[in-house]
């Protein structure tokens, strides 16, 4: 028993009933090469499809059962953008409160500098918190 193709035989009623439509010749040749349309594709070809007065309904309904089994795909909605760096500010006040006491301090002008250029290790976090201990605390 020879399997029935509805998809060809709905193309071939389409482009019968529509010979000058770019949109069918394309479906067409895409299902030749490729032996298969997306599912937007198939819609599509229902659409036009639905005008043809001959076309069997049978067909029409096998078509559109096609088309609810195929999956729907949807994109994932794109991700919050987030700075690459984000700015201890308990670190950047510790900074400045050591540097109002201190302005000519030159490790902590050194490491204001690795902070404004985001280049700040988590030991030399350390280090502040340890020089805002003994600075400003005592």
């Amino acid at each position: 028993m020879a399997d029935v193709d509805v998809v060809s035989d709905i193309l071939a009623a389409t482009m019968a009933a529509f010979p000058a439509s770019e949109f069918v010749q394309s479906l067409s040749h895409q299902y030749l090469v490729r032996g298969w349309l997306s599912k937007k594709q198939l819609q599509g070809l229902f659409d036009k499809a639905s005008k043809v007065r001959d076309l069997p309904p049978g067909k029409l309904a096998t078509l559109q059962a096609q088309i609810a089994k195929m999956p729907n795909r949807f994109k994932s909605e794109k991700p919050e953008v987030k700075p690459m760096f984000e700015r201890d500010e308990a670190v950047n006040n510790h900074i400045d409160l050591i540097l109002q006491k201190y302005p000519a301090h030159k490790r902590v002008l050194f490491l204001k500098t690795k902070f404004d250029n985001n280049e700040l290790q988590h030991v030399e976090k350390a280090e502040i918190e340890k020089l805002f201990k003994l600075l400003i605390k005592a």
